[in-house]
């Protein structure tokens, strides 16, 4: 009831952004990364968005991306691949998501001749095999309700030696049933760890400005809703990676 009670959420999250959100405040959605508050260098206009964009980063280095051909996999309002797309120079760049306003949004936010926005499925991807050199995933599997599937359209459309940079939060059971999925494919895997700490030391460090943006944006009977929904420190989603219920992980890998 709780999971279904959150995609509600999320899809009347993205309908009421599109509507509130005047200055595009909200482009990245995801939890952020965070090393003993060490920062990377960031633009003046990135600093707002630090912590999901040190996510985007230590997930973008896991590759070499400049030069490739790549396609983020739920890029959600496009703030990722954007960052990505102007720090790591890859020869084109391709973003799709199965929220229509999300890639509306994006679609007139950013694209250009490099980058490029498409609604399409995750669990059905309608590109050719062998078309891509990297694909992205950050913070999205955990909604498809057949990752297997997921996993098997990324490997049909990777080059041979493309890469799966691969990041998602879940509980020991579906952590344990994403391994199983990965074993059942020959994906190579080059690196893996779980990044659950930084991702917690994240979430108190962005906790503030998570908590001025629900209140900027959610009417009051929903701003409970939207701080567990950001994770802010306190709230129930947010103990769920404190105590490690919650892990989260991030992968490497090569077919």
């Amino acid at each position: 009831m709780k999971e279904k009670l959150k995609n509600v959420f999320f899809k009347f999250w993205y309908w009421y952004v599109s509507i509130v959100d005047k200055n595009a405040e909200v482009i990245f959605m995801n939890y952020g990364y965070s090393k003993d508050n060490q920062k990377i260098e960031l633009d003046e206009n990135d600093e707002r968005n630090r912590y999901s964009i040190q996510l985007y980063h230590i997930v973008a280095t896991g590759s070499e991306i400049k030069g490739k051909d790549i396609l983020e996999v739920g890029c959600g309002r496009g703030g990722g691949l954007s960052y990505i797309n102007r720090t790591f120079a890859p020869n084109s760049s391709i973003g799709i998501d199965l929220n229509k306003k999300a890639i509306d949004f994006c679609t007139k936010k950013y694209s250009n001749e490099k980058i490029k926005f498409f609604y399409a499925d995750a669990q059905k991807l309608n590109f050719d095999d062998n078309s891509f050199n990297v694909v992205i995933n950050i913070e999205s599997s955990h909604r498809y309700s057949q990752v297997d599937v997921f996993l098997n359209e990324v490997y049909r459309v990777l080059k041979p030696g493309g890469v799966l940079l691969f990041a998602d939060f879940g509980n020991q059971e579906d952590l344990k049933k994403l391994n199983a999925h990965l074993k059942n494919l020959d994906f190579k895997r080059l690196k893996n760890g779980i990044i659950t700490e930084n991702v917690v030391e994240a979430l108190k460090l962005s906790t503030p400005s998570r908590e001025e943006l629900v209140r900027k944006l959610l009417p009051k009977f929903l701003q409970n809703l939207g701080r567990n929904f950001a994770a802010t420190e306190g709230t129930t989603t947010f103990n769920k990676f404190l105590t490690r219920e919650f892990e989260y992980v991030f992968y490497v890998l090569s077919k």
